[in-house]
């Protein structure tokens, strides 16, 4: 008996390690269709993406060009007199207003998202890290309209209050708008650059004798320096191209601010409160287009600056 279960364990064993081999073999078949399904499936996307933004660009920057049939270029980038009711297409006014929101935003905005960065990251209790992360998530997204709504019913009649003005809209208004809404995204950003640093970063200056703050200030913040960079291109890139807070708050006069509470307009508003009021084919509208595509142009130029200094940077190591 013996003999005959010797003489059948080796067939066994052969049929056995066949039958193995063949569904290690199908599952390594199906992980191959399934990753080439995902591959293609991925490069589809991205090539309809990329299809999408060219498409949005050409149609956008064919009907912006059209401007410049009836309006010169200098008028156009050069002129302070927006009427189109009388054919004067100068948008320079809102040009000007859009960088000094823009620049006015930042200048409150960065100081207090990279400090907050700093001391969520460096300096808060475990607790409190795991208490503001959240909450800051969270309000990157709030819809803007309600940021405008609440600057339009809480922070214009303080400012009323405060300034003495009869309205208190202006560019002081939706920069402060503005810095609420983009300070949980450069923060959240800032705080993942500086949490990156490598530790060994901080135990040499603190053996070097390095007091805290100078660890923080002298090494870390260096070290975290693009994504610092990015972070804040990303805001102004949020800023810039923001519109119905804006709108809400900013008094919508095509006209050169002259103080933080006049009442101004820059391109997203003025687009907005003009565009269903015009024909489709007339230099007004292109005139609009061209505000758009300028905007446009603006986005597209940042993010490839954001994506040139990942590339220069790289992780930390």
């Amino acid at each position: 008996m013996n003999t005959s279960a010797d003489l059948t364990d080796p067939p066994k064993g052969k049929a056995a390690g066949l039958l193995l081999s063949k569904q290690h073999n199908r599952r390594q078949q199906r992980a191959r269709l399934a990753s080439s399904f995902y591959h293609k499936y991925l490069l589809f996307s991205i090539i309809a993406l990329c299809f999408t933004l060219g498409l949005v660009i050409f149609f956008i920057g064919k009907t912006a060009i059209l401007t410049f049939q009836e309006v010169s270029f200098g008028e156009f980038f050069l002129s302070l007199d927006w009427t189109p009711e009388e054919g004067k297409f100068g948008a320079a006014l809102f040009i000007i207003n859009t960088l000094s929101l823009t620049a006015l935003t930042l200048l409150i905005a960065v100081p207090i998202s990279v400090l907050l960065a700093i001391f969520i990251a460096e300096i808060a209790p475990v607790r409190l890290k795991t208490a503001f992360r959240p909450v800051l998530d969270l309000l990157v997204g709030i819809p803007s309209i309600v940021y405008g709504y609440l600057g339009l019913t809480v922070l214009l009649p303080l400012l009323r209050e405060w300034s003495g003005q009869g309205l208190g809209d202006g560019l002081l208004a939706a920069a402060i708008v503005l810095t609420v809404m983009i300070l949980p995204t450069i923060c959240r950003i800032s705080d993942d650059a500086i949490t990156a640093v490598p530790k060994k970063y901080r135990e040499a200056a603190y053996a070097l004798g390095s007091t805290r703050l100078q660890v923080i200030f002298r090494v870390i913040v260096p070290a975290a320096g693009r994504g610092i960079v990015s972070a804040v291109i990303l805001g102004m890139t949020r800023a810039i191209g923001e519109t119905m807070a804006v709108v809400m708050v900013i008094g919508n006069t095509p006209q050169l601010a002259k103080s933080l509470f006049a009442s101004a307009s820059v391109l997203t508003s003025n687009i907005v409160m003009q565009i269903s009021n015009v024909e489709f084919e007339s230099t007004w509208n292109y005139a609009l287009h061209m505000m758009a595509f300028l905007l446009l142009l603006i986005s597209v130029m940042l993010i490839l600056l954001i994506r040139v200094l990942a590339k220069k940077g790289g992780a930390p190591s």
